[in-house]
């Protein structure tokens, strides 16, 4: 198993930064430190990582914000949120797109890096959930922030350890609680069968929410049914295609509702079920999750939780800033934890009789 920069800062009994500064030569790292860590890497022949190590360079007024995420309306927002605080702090922003099942994308994002000199990243899911990226970006001593699907499970008041994981560098999405909220919502409008349209499996967001919408069930005394739950990915296309295969043998599970992971999802199941003459939300309830533009643009409007993508954005740069300020408390108007609210609209209705 390749020896990290964590097992080198658990070993010597300091933090990833400090070992970070020693690998890159800081001058400002005292002797003692300098030589338990080294020892430390000696001992378990521990191998830099050349291409973070080149980068110990001077950094630029940019930050970079990467994605790889099919949903337009997902990176627009979240190219807003960030720009609108790269304004305030007169920073640049480089927008990299990239294929999260690369297994050489440290080494594009390291180099996009190097290029542009960057302050420091914002990560989104699914490459904030990598942790070959995190590995390369510690070792590099470079600032980032992730967005994470999750909840921060941190204890209150704990600081950071050699081995505890770095919480003051993620802003968390709750989508767990808003999946189980709009399941209930499901249910206490009479629904017994509801059927899930999964997201892109790689995406934590898509284990969250669906861990939301089976607890939902199990805690009303519902049956989790493994055939109700349709494994496709977040496009309009896998929702058209998942309803077809969930309704298909309808008139044998019994289907009166679909929770679509996301409301591309759920849009191209209301178009399947409108290609099968099923009625919205008479015979068919249908659920989106995030609230972008599809809800709205669907007739009916689709029931979601809205996900304030911009805004989370936002607050991921504003607590990248107080990083590349080097600032060591945390600005307290920053939201770290957002939960979608459910937000419910006509495509939701009582379970038929």
């Amino acid at each position: 198993m390749k020896v990290t920069i964590n097992d080198v800062a658990k070993h010597a009994g300091v933090s990833m930064k400090t070992v970070s500064r020693v690998i890159n030569k800081e001058p400002s790292v005292r002797k003692k430190t300098y030589d338990l860590v080294m020892q430390a890497v000696t001992e378990l022949n521990y191998q830099p990582n050349t291409a973070a190590r080149n980068l110990a360079g001077t950094s630029s007024f940019a930050i970079g914000l990467v994605y790889d995420n099919p949903n337009a309306y997902y990176v627009i927002d979240m190219q807003n949120g960030v720009l609108s605080r790269c304004k305030d702090e007169g920073y640049e922003l480089v927008i990299h797109p990239c294929c999260a099942q690369d297994p050489e994308m440290h080494k594009e994002i390291a180099t996009m890096i190097q290029r542009s000199r960057l302050a420091g990243l914002v990560l989104t899911p699914p490459l904030s959930e990598q942790q070959d990226i995190i590995e390369m970006l510690d070792e590099l001593g470079i600032a980032y922030v992730r967005l994470l699907s999750g909840q921060d499970k941190t204890p209150k008041n704990q600081t950071e350890t050699p081995t505890s994981p770095k919480a003051n560098n993620c802003i968390y999405v709750d989508d767990y609680a808003a999946a189980y909220e709009i399941t209930v919502h499901l249910i206490n409008l009479g629904h017994k069968t509801i059927a899930f349209a999964c997201g892109d499996a790689e995406h934590k967001s898509t284990t969250e929410r669906l861990a939301g919408y089976q607890n939902a069930l199990k805690d009303h005394n519902l049956t989790v049914d493994e055939n109700l739950i349709y494994e496709g990915n977040y496009s309009f296309e896998s929702g058209v295609e998942g309803a077809k295969a969930l309704l298909k043998n309808n008139n044998e599970s019994n289907i009166t509702a679909i929770l679509g992971g996301n409301d591309e999802i759920a849009a191209g199941a209301l178009f399947a079920a409108r290609l099968m003459n099923i009625a919205i939300p008479e015979q068919l309830s249908i659920s989106g999750f995030e609230d972008s533009p599809f809800s709205r643009q669907t007739w009916p409007k689709l029931t979601t939780a809205h996900q304030a993508n911009s805004v989370i954005s936002e607050h991921a740069a504003r607590l990248l800033f107080s990083k590349t300020r080097g600032s060591r408390k945390q600005d307290k108007d920053i939201i770290t934890t957002f939960t979608p609210s459910v937000v419910i609209r006509e495509s939701t209705g009582p379970a038929p009789n």
